[in-house]
């Protein structure tokens, strides 16, 4: 599961980048009248979290969420990431391989960090630039609470 819960931290890192700073009204971008805005993205991102957790804990069911307000949406998104990672840390039997639940729900949700990474240039609110592979990301840190960048580039 290493492998997997360190990819749940850079998801953590990279999602945290990508809604850090976003203003409610740029949550609400739409980049054509039939797609989804920044938040809606981000609550799907949630239920796939929720789903994850779901699958791995031996208790499967979707749910599709109605975005909450921004900041609370974001506190639900890593809450939901704390959750899964914490229930992978555990040691608890996990009934869903590592495999599935790489390629489902949070392969999924990288798929959305991009988008939300997209969404904001688009709204005028672009992130910068970065080396991710010299970022500080460590399994197990899925919080808010991300370190800051190490190398962004201009």
């Amino acid at each position: 599961m290493s492998l997997l819960r360190h990819t749940l931290a850079t998801l953590a890192y990279r999602a945290g980048k990508a809604v850090r700073d976003l203003p409610a009204e740029a949550a609400e971008f739409r980049a054509d009248a039939g797609s989804r805005s920044p938040a809606e993205i981000l609550a799907h991102m949630g239920d796939l979290l929720d789903w994850a957790y779901a699958m791995a804990s031996g208790a499967p069911v979707w749910r599709n969420s109605i975005p909450l307000p921004w900041p609370q949406e974001v506190a639900r998104f890593f809450s939901a990431l704390e959750k899964f990672d914490g229930y992978l840390a555990s040691g608890a039997p996990v009934h869903s391989t590592e495999e599935r639940l790489f390629q489902g729900p949070v392969a999924d949700a990288l798929t959305h960090t991009g988008q939300l990474a997209l969404l904001r240039r688009l709204a005028g609110r672009p992130m910068r630039g970065e080396n991710y592979f010299k970022a500080n990301i460590t399994t197990g840190v899925v919080g808010a609470g991300q370190p800051p960048p190490v190398l962004e580039f201009e």
